[in-house]
């Protein structure tokens, strides 16, 4: 049998079926080994893409078309941003829902795997006839499928829509939450963020006066201190805030002082001999009204 093969077997074909059927084992092979469920989910979304091109070279179209629109471009694809948004690690996979879990799969895939060994040993192929005469004699691939699905297997196909149909909507059930009391309106929930004391008005933003704004640095408050509603709560428990308050304030007198300075370089020497005389005079008016004060006290 393996020498009929071979001879009705062309070379193209024999290095398509070896090199795609090598990267689909080891696509297989990693998706139950990799640590990340993202990856395996990859390797998994590849082996199916392999295995639809198997279909199409054999003359398998419909399957080939479907294997790459339904498995892989849409469950395939579903799984991966569920498990992308869901956000599954390495720790997640090592948790067990179930005792024994791990035991049984193993069971369960050497069982598998026993039986498809047992099923191929026992199979007697002798005529390779391929699909070209199927679907010549139903005038093509979707065609013959449809008359074999429709005539020959209509029970089976029915019962299994009616299986699908089933799981979709206890699927529905378990997952659906009966409310037990009214859902409150807008107006109902401002009511009670006031009569319980919560912040009303919008939280203030993040950042320093305005020179940052990155969500992890606290805004300041006019006395120098940091506001705690200027970060998030979930930052602040995980120990993620940049304290810069200190860096910020030295920032703010080094400015002031440049100011002065540059100020105090542009200024004429009539206007620095004014602005001393005024500095001057300030500061015996403030001392006048402290002696003032001071003798009113004294009284």
């Amino acid at each position: 049998m393996n020498t009929f093969a071979a001879s009705v077997t062309s070379t193209g074909e024999a290095v398509q079926f070896w090199v795609l059927g090598t990267v689909a084992v080891v696509g297989a092979l990693c998706t139950i080994l990799m640590k990340r469920a993202v990856h395996s989910a990859l390797c998994l979304a590849g082996t199916m893409i392999i295995l639809a091109v198997f279909y199409l070279a054999n003359g398998a179209y419909f399957l080939g078309v479907v294997q790459i629109i339904v498995y892989t471009g849409a469950i395939m694809m579903l799984f991966l941003f569920v498990v992308m948004l869901v956000g599954v690690t390495a720790a997640d996979s090592l948790k067990e829902t179930l005792k024994g879990q791990r035991w049984l799969a193993v069971a369960c895939g050497l069982g598998f795997g026993i039986l498809l060994i047992a099923g191929i040993g026992n199979a007697s192929l002798r005529n390779f006839n391929g699909l070209a005469a199927a679907n010549s004699a139903h005038g093509g691939n979707v065609e013959g499928l449809a008359a074999l699905i429709f005539t020959r297997y209509v029970f089976a196909f029915e019962i299994t829509g009616a299986l699908l149909i089933t799981a979709a909507v206890g699927a529905m059930v378990l997952t659906h939450r009966e409310r037990t009391e009214r859902a409150m309106t807008q107006r109902e929930l401002s009511e009670q963020r006031v009569r319980e004391g919560k912040h009303l008005p919008p939280l203030p933003a993040p950042g320093v006066y305005a020179r940052h704004n990155a969500v992890d640095i606290a805004g300041l408050l006019p006395d120098g201190t940091t506001s705690e509603l200027t970060v998030s709560r979930t930052l602040r428990e995980r120990g993620q805030i940049r304290d810069v308050s200190t860096e910020a304030l030295n920032d703010l007198k080094a400015l002031e002082q440049r100011s002065e300075e540059r100020l105090g370089r542009d200024r004429s020497p009539d206007d620095r001999d004014e602005h001393d005389r005024d500095e001057h005079d300030r500061g015996e008016r403030d001392r006048d009204e402290r002696d003032r004060d001071g003798q009113e006290a004294n009284r």
